[in-house]
């Protein structure tokens, strides 16, 4: 009764208006500080990975860097017949004199007629970094509508990077809207049918809220170390509404528990001390558990999971400190304000107000599932592990591919001209981009091999047979464009991009002594990251299960437990990423989950699966173990202690795993492919763990294990030595 979780929360009971004050205050100064020192967001500089990586680094020294491109598209409106080429010529020519004149445009090329003639474009190079063209977008687009005005009898309009881009970040907006709308409800409906109680219900979902809005200021400001690439509010979101309610429902359903136990003999600061001493430890040592897990995609060294480590680790430990704190001194304040209506009550001569039995053990479906657990623990163990074997086949089958600008919703009014677009120039739709770095004084030997390189390659039917060369000022930088009329997903972009770097490159600019290459562009950037992922996942996964192994070996002083811990978390994650597989990769699942096949698996979401997934499902172990263990220290043979322990916490896992999958899923609904996958594999998994692996594969695993379980604590046995010594006998004299 001496440890942190139980003096904070002794502190905070005693206190409870400090302790409320104060963590609202905490909040409101969390909020504050972020947005003073506002947001650093990534750069494209942040983004560069691989040989694509160098290649554009290469580039910008030279000032050749990509820079933000729009494609304002002239076509016939539908139901009106053949284009009428004077008057796209017309329009066309009005919209370059009119982006001309706009100061946030680099350049306006000459409009270009489609082969056909069914189009004219105009195509606008912006001023400014890639990924900054969104934020100034307007203009332009002010001007395409301004145009389509006064040409009613044509179809004028616009797409490119940025107006892409800034359509999906409104998009995101929507679906995060949507999904609040979704999630929020339906987990306040959970927590009132867990609790009866409209006040302790509420108590769950605003500190959950709360936490996310103090780690949302925190995470502005660990920007300034771990830039943000936008995508960490989505996170925070999503992690701190299933751990924030989590770890408070766990001390909610403890604290009931001892308010029952105690009978109404227990002041409101006693009950809180005591779900302080048993739920808020295993709270600490779950938080952590999140926090040190998601922290290894550090080791992506990529500013993706970097921002999405920092949200997930902030949001995680701001909801551990907020049941440690404020949690405790609201317990605190309910209890008085029962006590005082039960007191009012006596005072009135009424009858005390009939309070729902707390039931301590198991319910009757847990029950009924423990049964044949307990009775038959190898073949349910047999069973259950080869049903989840039978899952997980399907990963043999994973095909992991970055989900590029061509898998966007096509709800998004940019990427319904993208495909126009590309129809019409199939030429634009990818590219590669040789670039060399040499002296001054071999430019001439540069320049030479890049036009042989051009024209070894011009006749190649993966490629257009256009190309562009360019030259920096200082011609030390050398670039060669190669325009790829194909998708950068499909194959024969992709077979291109590996012949240029093994064949077309060596043989020409590879000759040219003391130049430095590499091959960047779209088709490259797409190729390189996932190869820079799979490059890193061993050593994360590795780093995963020594933290997940290290974490519970601390928890329980159990090395048998540790390996228990980890063997159940890949045989969870493995089976929600062969459902993955099987929904995401094929197209039977197309139109009961809304999405368009791929084809593949974004490559994130395995990584962000297993690290989120390791530690989330630590929650669950620790929780669960936790009442077990208990139970052992008080002498209880280890399997009563296991059915005990699992009876007495399948309450509160079923009930949290409800909110959480209720959170994922309600991501499986948005529109963007990726965190639909991300969404939909994190709810199944959620409900393997606490529905398969924490109720069917950890029981029966630890009733076959015996003592074996607690190898090499001696706490257990200790215990047990304790409970079977004979006692003195006292005098009754």
């Amino acid at each position: 009764m001496k440890n942190l979780p139980v003096r904070m929360a002794r502190w905070s009971a005693v206190h409870p208006w400090r302790g409320i004050v104060g963590w609202f205050v905490f909040v409101v100064l969390c909020l504050a500080l972020g947005i003073s020192v506002g947001t650093n967001a990534a750069t494209t500089e942040d983004f560069r990975i691989g040989e694509a990586g160098r290649g554009e680094a290469i580039a910008a020294e030279g000032g050749l860097q990509q820079r933000p491109v729009e494609h304002v598209l002239i076509t016939a409106k539908p139901g009106t017949g053949k284009l009428d080429i004077a008057a796209a010529d017309s329009a066309a020519a009005d919209v370059a004199a009119l982006m001309r004149k706009l100061p946030e445009v680099l350049t306006v090329t000459d409009p270009v007629r489609a082969a056909d003639n069914t189009a004219v474009r105009v195509t606008v190079t912006m001023k400014g970094p890639e990924l900054e063209g969104k934020e100034h977008v307007d203009p332009l687009l002010e001007q395409t509508a301004a145009v389509q005005k006064a040409n009613p009898g044509l179809r004028v309009e616009e797409t490119g990077s940025p107006s892409i881009s800034k359509g999906v970040d409104k998009l995101r907006g929507d679906d995060l809207a949507r999904t609040e709308m979704i999630a929020l409800p339906v987990t306040l409906i959970t927590l009132l049918l867990v609790f009866s109680s409209v006040a302790m219900a509420l108590v769950p979902l605003l500190l959950a809220l709360s936490s996310i809005a103090a780690a949302v200021g925190l995470t502005m400001v660990a920007s300034h170390v771990f830039p943000d690439n936008g995508i960490s509010t989505n996170v925070i979101l999503l992690i701190g509404l299933a751990v924030g309610v989590d770890y408070t429902l766990f001390y909610l359903k403890r604290e009931r528990e001892e308010r029952a136990r105690g009978g109404g003999k227990l002041s409101p600061q006693a009950v809180v001390e005591l779900a302080a001493a048993t739920s808020g430890r295993a709270v600490v040592v779950s938080g952590l558990a999140v926090a040190v897990s998601s922290a290894t995609l550090y080791l992506a060294d990529d500013v993706i999971f970097s921002s999405i480590a920092t949200g997930a680790i902030l949001v995680t430990l701001v909801a551990v400190v907020s049941s440690l704190t404020v949690l405790p001194a609201l317990l605190a304040k309910l209890g008085m304000r029962a006590e005082r209506r039960a007191e009012r009550r006596a005072a009135r001569g009424l009858a005390p107000k009939t309070q729902k039995t707390h039931q301590a053990g198991p319910g009757r479906l847990t029950a009924a599932v423990l049964r044949p657990v307990a009775k038959h623990p190898v073949a349910t163990l047999t069973v259950t592990v080869v049903a989840l074997l039978a899952l997980a086949a399907p990963v043999l089958g994973l095909k992991l591919t970055d989900m590029g600008r061509e898998t966007h919703s096509r709800s998004i009014e940019a990427m319904q001209v993208y495909d126009r677009l590309n129809a019409a120039y199939p030429e634009l739709k990818s590219m590669h981009q040789v670039v060399v770095r040499a002296d001054a004084d071999r430019s001439p030997e540069v320049t030479a091999a890049l036009r042989e390189l051009a024209a070894g390659v011009k006749d190649d039917p993966r490629l257009s047979g256009t190309s562009r060369l360019t030259i920096s000022p200082d011609k030390r930088i050398s670039m060669l464009q190669l325009q790829v009329p194909h998708y950068v997903s499909s194959d024969e972009a992709q077979s291109s991009l590996k012949d240029i770097r093994a064949t077309y490159l060596p043989q020409t600019v590879g000759q040219v002594k003391g130049a430095e290459s590499a091959v960047t562009g779209d088709v490259a950037r797409y190729a390189d990251y996932p190869a820079h992922q799979e490059q890193k996942l061993p050593l994360i996964i590795g780093a995963l299960l020594l933290v997940t192994f290290a974490m519970t070996v601390w928890a329980f002083r159990s090395v048998v437990l540790g390996l228990v811990g980890i063997l159940l978390n890949l045989l969870s994650a493995a089976a929600s990423l062969g459902v993955l597989v099987m929904v995401f990769q094929h197209t039977w699942a197309e139109g009961l989950v809304d999405f368009t096949s791929t084809g593949s698996i974004g490559t994130r979401v395995p990584l962000f699966l297993f690290v989120i997934l390791f530690g989330l499902s630590m929650d669950y172990q620790v929780f669960v173990i936790s009442r077990i263990r208990e139970a052992a220290l008080r002498g209880v043979p280890t399997r009563k202690a296991v059915i005990e322990g699992i009876g007495s916490s399948a309450g509160v896992v079923t009930s949290a795993a409800a909110v959480m999958v209720t959170v994922f899923a309600s991501f499986a609904a948005l529109h963007l492919i990726e965190m639909k996958q991300i969404g939909f594999s994190l709810a199944v998994a959620v409900l393997l763990d606490a529905f398969v692996i924490r109720m069917l594969v950890l029981p029966s695993l630890m009733l076959l294990l015996g003592e074996a379980n607690w190898w090499p604590s001696r706490g257990v046995r200790r215990a047990r030595r304790t409970e079977q010594a004979p006692r003195p006998l006292e005098s009754v004299s």
